[in-house]
């Protein structure tokens, strides 16, 4: 079975949005469209669907489209409200699709509200919504970075809230709006860099060891400066990464060139490696030198010639390991 860990909503319907542009404009806001399961089946069948069944994913972790979480705007209301609309919708598509999809919540996230806040809608979406994870947003400031580091002990009651429901943490930022960075193009991959030094610094996982978190598009930089985060855990007087991070830190396969996959394999252990593509995401075109799709990543790591059981490490047992929950 091959299990891409990273899938976002990117193509919900038009109405899901239409309301959340209403949100934000301010002034009466109108209720929550009514949305029939043969719109998100149209949504479905002929983008996300078509592609698995094109590239054989047989199942796609599924959560709602990380640019359009929008901690930054508007209040923590609003972002409640928001929230609760993207993963029900995404809860939908689990219950029309049970063997395609398996969900993950966004959480209601905003600048300068206590993370605890956010708890309760993560144990709604694990215990009756039957989520597998979360996406957890280091920078709800859009881009400016007002939050404490992912380690600081603020952090601590969401995080004990996932060991306790025995789910993980896609460390995934959102829009930005700081002009200095594009979003896809700098915003996320600084964030999952920066994730990455600040779990390197502290001993988060020695507080809580049953903590699992997955730093996506191959982990920004850190594959590449491998030797950098290595000797900086020396001159900072921490233990080895294998020792302190690899038993609860996980890549995914979202990168979208051959000589970088090549890299992230040949750098990361197999056990550490989630297959993911983040497909109708962020690079959605045809490679001019390859003809295939950039997010085809699949014919990357194909391309690798693995072992048997690290290809079935990558395609699905880290996958069922890091996502217990996973009951398909």
């Amino acid at each position: 079975m091959i299990i891409d860990c990273h899938g976002h909503y990117t193509t919900a319907p038009g109405a899901h949005t239409a309301w959340r542009d209403a949100q934000l404009a301010g002034g009466p806001l109108p209720p929550y469209p009514p949305i029939s399961d043969d719109a998100i089946r149209e949504s479905i069948e002929d983008s996300q669907l078509r592609l698995m069944r094109e590239r054989g994913v047989d199942l796609t972790i599924f959560s709602p489209r990380a640019s359009a979480m929008g901690h930054h705007f508007g209040d923590e209301a609003a972002s409640t409200a928001w929230t609760r609309h993207c993963n029900d919708l995404v809860a939908r598509v689990t219950r029309l699709f049970p063997a395609n999809f398996a969900g993950v919540c966004q959480l209601p996230q905003s600048p300068g509200v206590p993370i605890a806040r956010s708890v309760a809608e993560l144990r709604r979406c694990v215990e009756e919504l039957g989520f597998v994870g979360c996406n957890l947003n280091p920078d709800p400031s859009g881009g400016h970075w007002t939050s404490p580091p992912l380690t600081d002990r603020s952090w601590y009651p969401l995080y004990e809230a996932m060991v306790e429901l025995d789910v993980p943490a896609m460390v995934h930022v959102s829009a930005v709006t700081n002009a200095n960075f594009h979003a896809t193009g700098s915003h996320y991959l600084n964030a999952d860099t920066t994730a990455f030094m600040q779990l390197l610094q502290a001993d988060l996982f020695r507080d809580l060891p049953g903590l699992r978190l997955v730093i996506p598009h191959g982990g920004g930089a850190v594959p590449y400066h491998w030797g950098r985060f290595r000797g900086l855990a020396d001159m900072l007087g921490r233990p080895p990464l294998e020792e302190t991070l690899l038993g609860n830190v996980f890549f995914d396969t979202c990168v979208y060139h051959q000589a970088g996959i090549d890299l992230l394999f040949e750098v990361v252990p197999a056990d550490n490696i989630l297959f993911g593509s983040e497909m109708v995401g962020a690079v959605r075109g045809i490679d001019p030198r390859t003809g295939h799709h950039f997010d085809d990543t699949r014919r990357y790591v194909e391309a690798l010639d693995l072992p048997a059981d690290d290809r079935a490490k990558v395609y699905e047992r880290n996958a069922r390991r890091v996502y217990p929950r996973l009951v398909v």
